[in-house]
């Protein structure tokens, strides 16, 4: 298998493809590659979270792990937030700085670890976590969410039950204090903790 897309500089030969695709009800063009994360579609479980959350116009959103950027752009272009896209690989960063521009849309992109080179306080922190980066980074999300989220602030997460969406939910009641299922859809659970 080639290497995995939680990868600060995937090594696999470029394939790029564009998708097409209708998010929220507005039409998309995403540029994809090998080396980052559902690059032939867009994956059944960031349409689940995008079903399911609704934000403000000009909440501050965080995107960690953004991939190619589906989720940062389509919450910006659809509800008006003004996003932050982060993920590790640095192929991932380079199109979804493409994706912003092809899709009209304004947003600070750039490569970090998690949080790493994150700075600030934001209003909602939203991820479709690397699950196959392990327990271990799907975890820290969680923990270090609360660092990098305002009072009242929200972090939302899409998970597989099989791939781990139950230990997620208890390590989000431990960190938050609370935990709500917003959403179950084909075995994805949606769901979000509120900072206190």
């Amino acid at each position: 298998m080639a290497q995995m897309y939680f990868a600060e500089d995937p090594t696999a030969a470029h394939d790029i493809h564009h998708l097409d695709v209708t998010l929220l009800g507005e039409t998309f063009t995403f540029a994809t590659d090998a080396g980052v994360f559902s690059k032939k579609m867009i994956d059944y479980g960031s349409r689940v979270l995008l079903s399911a959350v609704d934000f403000a116009p000009k909440t501050r959103l965080l995107d960690v792990g953004c991939g190619y950027g589906a989720i940062g752009l389509t919450l910006a272009k659809v509800q008006g937030v003004q996003p932050t896209l982060v993920d590790i690989n640095q192929r991932a960063v380079a199109l979804a700085k493409e994706n912003a521009q092809t899709n009209g849309v304004t947003a600070d992109i750039f490569a970090s670890n998690l949080y790493e080179k994150v700075t600030g306080r934001y209003q909602a922190i939203v991820s479709n976590p690397p699950i196959r980066a392990g327990k271990q980074v799907v975890h820290a999300i969680i923990e270090q969410a609360p660092d990098f989220l305002e009072a009242g602030g929200t972090l939302t997460l899409v998970i597989q039950k099989k791939q781990g969406a139950p230990s997620a939910k208890a390590k989000m009641a431990e960190v938050f204090g609370d935990v709500s299922i917003l959403k179950k859809d084909k075995g994805y659970y949606i769901l979000q903790s509120e900072k206190l």
